[in-house]
């Protein structure tokens, strides 16, 4: 079961990036083949919202995380054998009866450009057999009583076919004279073929498994613990951001008593930052992946929405407030669905006036407090909401990221606390900039 989310959420989070730079796809990406990259972003595109699925996922990842097995095959073995065995036309199988002396002449004028390709082919063949049998061994003995024994299990079938044990016994794949080769290809390319296109599949989940396995050991990620949906809880200790190079980390807890995580904060405090990195953290454990925490443990949900980064939709003459309306409707028509849904919410109505925002934001955190399957992030620089919904809503957690002042200069802690602030400091960064200096210089100098 895929876990519902759209492109505005995966724009939000950054996950492929519209350049690819800093995108969190990019972090993981460490496969050694092309196979495992576009794997890779297929498992980015299909988050997972099935309980014991994450969990087996991730505890795979976790054995090779603690196993150091290397991954003992080359890249370029893989281009060869794919386009290999693509190239499915009997006619262009070898046979024996074609090392005629015809061919050894050609061989003297020119390449036999085709007759090195199925070479060079059947040698990556082979070679991949040969280092799947060693890793096996290695393994085999290790993997036992982990998620990971059934697909081994499966890898080991394929090996074990009678058809293919010439091929692994093979001692010098590199100088196959043409009567073997012309056995090989018949074998590889035609009778055997779709097994090996299965072994190639394993092999690029394998490389997905190691490459995550080292992203997680090099950055000291944690490994998710998927729980059931009903028990509605979020702990996360430690979590920050995997693109920021000094991050502050910060902890919280969602319970069922507090589903809503109502998020104040000063102008540059960190507010978009804090709720990106838990959006992160939620869509990567959905996927069964390590996260950049020290502990995490979730309620598995049906679906993630974010509206951080919303842009105007100037083709259709939407101005930013009605851009907002649109998409808080659409996450609303889910909501309706009962689905248990993570929902963030960074500064609601923002594209309005302050009177209409505030009702807005008291409106709709309001309706929202009554879905209690489902767990929600809502920000804003609108202090007064959270008095009135204070009063109105028990299950809301009211929490803020201060700002100290050091003089004139504010100072971001980006550290998470409790309560509701009333920090503003808007016009002391423009007084710091100088901007209304400049303006009233100039007009000074105009009237001069």
């Amino acid at each position: 079961m895929s876990l519902i989310t759209d492109k505005q959420t995966l724009d939000d989070l950054n996950i492929f990036g519209k350049r690819g730079a800093n995108a969190i796809y990019n972090i993981f990406n460490r496969a050694f083949t092309r196979g495992g990259a576009e794997l890779l972003e297929e498992i980015f595109r299909r988050p997972i919202a099935d309980m014991d699925a994450i969990n087996q996922r991730s505890a795979t990842i976790r054995f090779f995380a603690s196993s150091s097995i290397p991954f003992p095959f080359e890249n370029e073995w893989f281009d060869a054998a794919e386009h290999y065995l693509q190239q499915t036309d009997n006619r262009s199988m070898l046979s024996e009866t074609e090392n005629t002396i015809g061919r050894k002449f050609n061989q003297l004028i020119s390449a036999d450009t085709e007759l090195k390709e199925i070479q060079k082919s059947v040698t990556a063949l082979v070679q991949i057999l040969r280092k799947t049998d060693e890793l096996l061994k290695e393994i085999n003995p290790k993997a036992a009583g982990t998620p990971y024994a059934t697909e081994l299990q499966q890898i080991q079938q394929i090996m074990h076919a009678p058809e293919l044990q010439p091929a692994l016994q093979e001692s010098a794949p590199q100088k196959l004279p043409f009567n073997k080769l012309a056995e090989f290809d018949k074998l590889l390319r035609f009778k055997q073929r779709n097994n090996l296109l299965k072994l190639l599949a394993h092999i690029y989940q394998l490389d997905v498994y190691m490459a995550v396995a080292r992203v997680a050991v090099e950055k000291k990620f944690a490994f998710p613990v998927a729980k059931k949906k009903e028990e509605q809880m979020v702990v996360l200790e430690d979590f920050y951001h995997p693109a920021l190079q000094n991050p502050v980390v910060n902890s919280l807890t969602i319970t069922p008593q507090s589903n809503i995580l109502f998020l104040t904060g000063a102008n540059m405090a960190g507010k978009s930052t804090f709720m990106k990195s838990l959006g992160v953290a939620m869509f990567l454990a959905h996927m069964g992946f390590p996260v950049p925490a020290s502990r995490m443990e979730f309620s598995v949900r049906d679906g993630i929405f974010t509206t951080i980064n919303l842009p105007d939709n100037l083709a259709q003459g939407a101005s930013h407030f009605y851009a907002e309306v649109l998409r808080i409707k659409s996450v609303a028509a889910e909501l309706s669905k009962d689905k248990y849904l993570f929902v963030i919410f960074d500064e609601l109505f923002r594209g309005t006036n302050v009177k209409d925002a505030y009702e807005a934001t008291v409106a709709i955190t309001s309706a929202i407090a009554r879905r209690k399957n489902c767990m929600f992030v809502v920000s804003t620089h609108i202090i007064e909401a959270g008095a009135v919904l204070r009063e109105k809503c028990k299950n809301i957690n009211f929490i803020y990221l201060p700002t100290l002042m050091e003089g004139n200069r504010p100072v971001y802690t980006h550290k998470l606390a409790s309560g509701i602030t009333s920090d503003r400091h808007g016009m002391v960064i423009i007084r710091n900039e100088g901007i209304l200096d400049i303006l009233t210089k100039k007009k000074a100098e105009a009237t001069a």
